[in-house]
Order: C-alpha cells, then structure tokens, then sequence
C-alpha cells in the first residue's frame, strides 16, 4: 500500500478578525474569515479552499479519465460553487456544485457522447475529495457536453 503525507503549517498569530498564513508545497497563503461572515476577507478561507480542492481533484479526475477512454476532446473547463449555511449561528458547508463543460471534436459520435455523460458521474464517485466529504457535504454535477461547430 501507498501512503502519501501532506503538511501544513499555519500560523494564527491574532483572534477571530485577524489573518494567519498557511504553507504546503506550493501553497503559500494569507487566510482569514470571509466578509460574508463578518471577517476581514484578506487572502483566502477555508471555504473557498474546500471548493478548490474539490473542484481540482473533480476536473483532474475527469480529465485523466476521459484520456484513458481516448476521448478526443477539444476543451474542459468548468465553474464550481459552494453553499454554506448560517441557521442559528451554525455554519454548514451544505453543498458543492460542479459544472463541467466539455466540447467534444465536432466528429464525436453519440456513443462517445454518451460515454462522457457516464465518465462524468464516474469522475465525481472516484475523486478523492468527493469520497473524503460523503455524508456530510452533498455533491451536485450540471454537466455540458456538447460537440464543437464543424467550420464550413
């Protein structure tokens, strides 16, 4: 069996509406609460971390999944968000909604359309974020498949 360790350090020198850095690999930071929730909004937070990291590990698993299919892509590029709710000061990161659009060379077939719609949901079930946060945050996916227009 495999194991890979990542570390962080951070650093939080001040209280609740200050910043603190944060520092892994290539990460190097400034976090602080977000203003949405009355914080100072220097650098970024742990909410959009979470929505990053689940949007990289879904965009990357998906394109390493299309490419051992061999499915001749011409883009894939997406937008992602992430709720969080605030009821009675309990903050819930509730849901996280990833809209992947892939266009496909204008010669794909229906078959290999119908192949992506499939590795589409497969790369959400297989990315390790998504498998990390199961049970406790829910994933949505608006997926976009479309062909490229032939020019002619």
């Amino acid at each position: 069996m495999a194991e890979h360790i990542f570390t962080l350090y951070a650093d939080w020198p001040g209280g609740r509406n200050d910043t603190g850095t944060i520092k892994t690999g290539n990460l190097n930071t400034t976090v602080s609460i977000p203003p949405q929730m009355d914080g100072p909004g220097i650098g970024t937070n742990p909410d959009e971390m979470l929505l990053g990291a689940a949007a990289a590990c879904y965009i990357i698993t998906l394109a390493a999944m299309l490419e051992r299919s061999n499915v001749q892509k011409e883009s894939l590029t997406m937008t992602s968000e992430g709720l969080v709710d605030v009821t009675n000061g309990v903050i819930t990161y509730q849901k996280i909604i990833h809209k992947p659009r892939i266009v496909l060379k204008a010669d794909a077939t229906e078959k290999e359309i119908q192949k992506v719609h499939k590795l589409v949901e497969k790369a959400e079930s297989s990315c390790m974020i998504s498998r990390a946060v199961k049970g406790n945050v829910e994933i949505e996916l608006k997926a976009s498949i479309e062909k490229m227009l032939s020019s002619s």
